[in-house]
């Protein structure tokens, strides 16, 4: 047997093991040359990956030292934390035991022996920044790249063989050769353009994120040859003479939902007809793949990344007015009471009567007399509509849905100008809301009795930690908190904000209450969803922007034609679907949230020196943030809040001083006072606390 195999097997069966070089050389009765070839040795096997060595230079496996797994999560001052995938609790990592490791770096890691929440990394399984976004700065012989994100401690060399002649200053994208401390090497794969130019900018931070514009030109013409394919109409229900009309913003980009809705004999028939995107792009093929891989479409103000091209997206699979397009419809049965007393799903054939507009459908929603002499055929149609919207709406709120106040900011982009109008939710975005969920609820339900594998749109239930310091904080403000923290159900925090109506703390407590909430996510197993007060939900109206939606579509249409293949064939990959599709949608919010920041900047730093009525959004050590009526949120920092000691209150989203008091829901009078380009935010400047 070689000495290497030898003393790698000792090692592992338990008689070396955690040992160093010195206590190992002392049992073998090692001569000092001998020595010196085992210490060779070991670090073979630890480059190799067979074994691992600590700070104190002692060898083992990754079971002997109690290793586990998890993410490195940098800080720009060079410590880090670990973050274990088992939740054990997240270790903090002085810069010298990190051993080579970077922000988002997958690693095995222990806690150290000197502090009590300290760790130090033994290995690095898997580099989280194989490629990153950065500025170019030319040197000798080539140049170095800073990289945009902060928590990556990198600063890789790049040879002039290897730059694609980008020049000093540039915006570049940059492949890792050599993570070596010493000798850290790249080469760059893409030159963006120049660092500081806006829309150099935002493709920075679109790259940063993995998005691309651009499609395989095998996924291309996969897309192109799947649009002239002609469906058969045969085993449809054909609704080509039915009333049925899509609703949507003014900028929508791609049109997969459509509805129909009449009113017989005190029930309610509602159609939710939504684009039959499975029978252009079947499962394994390059338009799948590529879907699969994007996960989801990113929308930003000047463009958008569809996950499928734009002659599936924009075309062919576009409900589009006055054209034939093959659909899967919900059909829904309504009493005068919301509950659904039947519920179907079927492959149909449709033609969209009219492209409504949020704005059209509200006018008539309002009997607004252009547009009724503009829509004569929908008069009755949008009464019915805003009629079952309100019935759905009360059955769920009184079922305990929780009807949070979540705003988004409504980014403009037209010639080169941004704007931002001020935050508007009318009563037809509440129509098609309440729609779309009642869909999504009922195909999930159909799905679930037919006891086939699913890609469920789950929102589990606050943790009791959460739940715990939801009601100290309530019992801070005066408010009293009559549900039992282990256990919290909807109807609870629906009957705590309905409490509260027209109080002034129902702000406060309504952003409070959404801190305390899970973040929903897709999985293979039905966990319900908790904000909407339901025991079985899905995304079923979307597939040309999430795979989720698509991927259930097959699982529909195959579950209507042969149950027992059905389940059979899409039992093994719904996990991967979920876990892959939660992943991705992340991802692609994370890289809206950066663009849109990138924007605000730019719209606000034309409107400093102006003041503005706003709510506080945050309280933190550091300062509050604070929200204008457009949801545009900035930052007033601790140090130029009118002087005082503050004491930072975390439970009670309070900043107390001496003299001034600042608490999460409050309104306050601020004037814009900068911008900060380098981390995308708005500074406010405190002028008064307003009533």
């Amino acid at each position: 047997m070689k000495a290497k195999q030898f003393l790698l097997e000792k090692i592992k069966d338990g008689t070396f093991a955690l040992l160093t070089d010195t206590e190992i050389a002392k049992r073998l009765r090692l001569k000092k040359q001998e020595s010196y070839a085992l210490r060779d040795m070991l670090h073979a096997l630890v480059r190799e990956g067979e074994l691992l060595s600590d700070s104190r230079y002692r060898y083992g496996t990754a079971e002997q030292f109690q290793a586990k797994k998890g993410i490195i999560s940098g800080n720009e001052r060079g410590f880090a934390f670990f973050v274990p995938d088992d939740n054990s609790g997240d270790l903090f990592l002085p810069r010298n035991s990190l051993n080579g490791a970077l922000h988002g770096d997958t690693v095995l890691a222990v806690p150290a022996k000197t502090y009590g929440d300290s760790g130090e990394v033994l290995a690095v399984i898997d580099r989280g920044y194989k490629t990153f976004v950065g500025t170019y700065r030319g040197a000798r012989g080539g140049g170095y790249v800073k990289p945009d994100e902060r928590k990556l401690n990198l600063l890789p060399f790049v040879p002039f063989r290897k730059n694609l002649s980008c020049k000093d200053g540039d915006k570049v994208v940059v492949k890792m050769i050599s993570y070596n401390e010493k000798n850290q090497l790249a080469e760059v794969v893409e030159t963006l353009g120049t660092s500081g130019d806006f829309l150099t900018e935002e493709l920075a931070l679109i790259r940063a994120h993995n998005l691309r514009e651009e499609f395989p030109e095998e996924v291309l013409k996969d897309a192109d040859k799947a649009a002239q394919k002609q469906l058969l109409r045969e085993g449809r229900v054909d609704l080509r003479d039915h009333l049925i009309i899509t609703v949507d913003g003014e900028d929508t980009r791609d049109i997969d939902d459509a509805i129909s809705v009449e009113k017989k004999d005190g029930k309610y028939y509602l159609g939710v007809h939504i684009a039959d995107v499975s029978s252009y792009v079947p499962r394994g093929c390059a338009l799948d793949e590529e879907a699969f891989r994007r996960g989801t479409s990113a929308y930003f103000p000047d463009r958008v990344l569809p996950m499928l091209p734009t002659a599936l997206s924009n075309g062919i699979c576009s409900l589009n007015e006055g054209v034939e397009r093959f659909t899967l419809s919900c059909f829904m049965t309504i009493d005068r009471k919301g509950n659904v007393l039947e519920k179907r799903v079927a492959p149909s054939i449709i033609v969209s009567r009219h492209r409504m507009t949020y704005t059209a459908v509200t006018a008539l929603s309002e009997h607004d007399k252009a547009a009724v002499r503009q829509y004569p055929d929908l008069v009755e149609f949008v009464d019915t509509a805003i009629e079952l919207t309100k019935i759905l709406k009360a059955a769920r709120e009184s079922r305990g849905g929780v009807a949070l106040d979540i705003k988004e900011a409504k980014i403009l982009f037209e010639n080169g100008r941004i704007s931002i109008p001020d935050y508007n939710r009318s009563i037809s975005h509440e129509m098609i809301e309440q729609f779309m969920v009642l869909a999504n609820e009922s195909v999930a339900t159909i799905m679930t009795q037919m006891e086939m594998p699913f890609v469920y749109r789950v929102h589990e239930q606050p943790s009791e930690e959460k739940a715990q310091d939801f009601t100290s904080f309530l019992r801070e403000a005066g408010v009293r908190a009559k549900f039992d923290s282990s256990n919290v159900r909807p109807v609870d925090y629906a009957a705590l904000l309905r409490s509260l109506e027209g109080d002034p703390l129902y702000p406060l407590v309504n952003r409070v209450m959404l801190r305390s909430m899970m973040k929903a996510r897709y999985a293979e197993v039905n966990l319900g969803h908790f904000g909407l007060a339901s025991d079985c939900y899905c995304h079923f109206t979307s597939p040309i922007r999430r795979y989720p939606d698509l991927c259930i579509h097959r699982i529909i249409k195959d579950a209507l034609t042969d149950p027992a293949a059905a389940r059979k064939r899409h039992e093994n990959f719904v996990k991967e679907a979920s876990v892959r599709s939660s992943l991705c949608e992340k991802n692609a919010t994370d890289a809206e949230r950066d663009v849109d920041a990138l924007y605000i900047a730019a719209y606000m730093d034309g409107k400093i020196g102006e003041e503005y009525d706003a709510t506080i959004s945050g309280v933190t050590s550091f300062g509050i943030f604070c929200e204008l009526d457009n949801t545009i949120e900035g930052i007033i920092p601790l140090e130029t809040l009118p002087e005082d000691s503050y004491e930072f209150l975390e439970n009670r989203y309070t900043l107390r001083g001496m003299k001034n008091s600042f608490r999460l829901g409050e309104h306050v009078r601020v004037l814009v006072a900068a911008v900060d380009w380098g981390l995308r935010r708005v500074h406010f400047a405190y002028l008064a606390k307003l009533a």
